[in-house]
């Protein structure tokens, strides 16, 4: 009698070639989000919102502070994850923070709808962490906080991301607009979505 495909349990191991264009195209999905989010004026949460707090309110780069602010969370992320997801994390960063310097010179929009901005790069954020889930890689920073918080002291993970995300959004009142920030809220719900739709225990047997 042939199995059927679902009941194929099978782990397949990811090449290092398929974790490299992972890498790539993970972090070019985010990098694209972010430049959505950035011409409309908006912010997210983790790292990512963090640097977005400081660029706006600073006027510094945006590339470098989102690779400064991750520095400080690579121990955890050796302490709780092990050095190949540091190491992949490390690189994923790195290449983050090139590509949203590089990307608006290479694509600039002359008419952009917020609306749009704020869905299609939620969902382009989302779509790119995914991929670096998958390949047992992230973007760093709180995520990786707050999973060690969780671990060492038992507080929710997502009561805590949600918290931290709220604080941030909220500090971002006093450098953006309250209606950017409202459609950053949408941009947020975009990136949940996509992850929680897909991002399921036992859907993705693949590991590297």
């Amino acid at each position: 009698m042939v199995k059927s495909l679902g009941a194929v349990s099978r782990s397949f191991r990811h090449s290092n070639f398929e974790d490299v264009q992972a890498l790539i195209t993970g972090t070019l999905f985010v990098a694209l989000g972010v430049a959505l989010f950035k011409q409309a004026g908006m912010l997210t949460g983790g790292t990512v919102g963090i640097a977005f707090l400081i660029h706006y309110a600073s006027g510094l780069p945006f590339g470098a502070l989102f690779f400064g602010i991750n520095l400080p969370f690579y121990w955890l992320a050796y302490r709780r994850m092990g050095l190949p997801f540091m190491l992949k994390t490390m690189l994923a960063v790195g290449l983050m923070s090139v590509l949203s310097e590089l990307l608006p010179r290479w694509i600039q929009f002359s008419a952009l709808n917020s609306w749009f901005a704020a869905i299609a790069g939620g969902l382009l954020i989302g779509a790119g962490m995914l991929i670096l889930f998958r390949h047992r890689a992230s973007l760093g920073g709180l995520n990786v906080l707050v999973l060690y918080l969780q671990e060492k002291k038992g507080w929710r993970a997502g009561y805590v991301q949600a918290a931290l995300d709220g604080l941030i959004l909220l500090a971002s009142l006093a450098f953006v607009a309250p209606d950017r920030v409202a459609l950053s809220l949408l941009g947020m719900a975009a990136i949940n979505a996509a992850l929680v739709v897909n991002h399921r225990p036992g859907r993705y047997t693949a590991v590297s």
